[in-house]
């Protein structure tokens, strides 16, 4: 498995520029499935939004 590093900028503009599609039953780039994990500052239990991270993981597992 593949895995890529990004900022939460970088991971908007996939999603704008189309490279990475919401297919309802997952996300897909460059045709494979791929899973997002936001990778935060502090530990779990403090923090305040779990969906606002600095960077994000992109991690590629296969084909469709």
């Amino acid at each position: 498995m593949e895995e890529l590093i990004v900022s939460k900028e970088e991971l908007i503009q996939l999603f704008e520029d189309q490279k990475i599609e919401d297919t309802g039953r997952g996300w897909l780039m460059d045709g494979k499935f791929l899973d997002i994990i936001a990778l935060h500052d502090v530990e779990p239990k403090f923090l305040q939004d779990v969906s606002n991270a600095k960077f994000y993981k992109l991690i590629i597992k296969g084909k469709r």
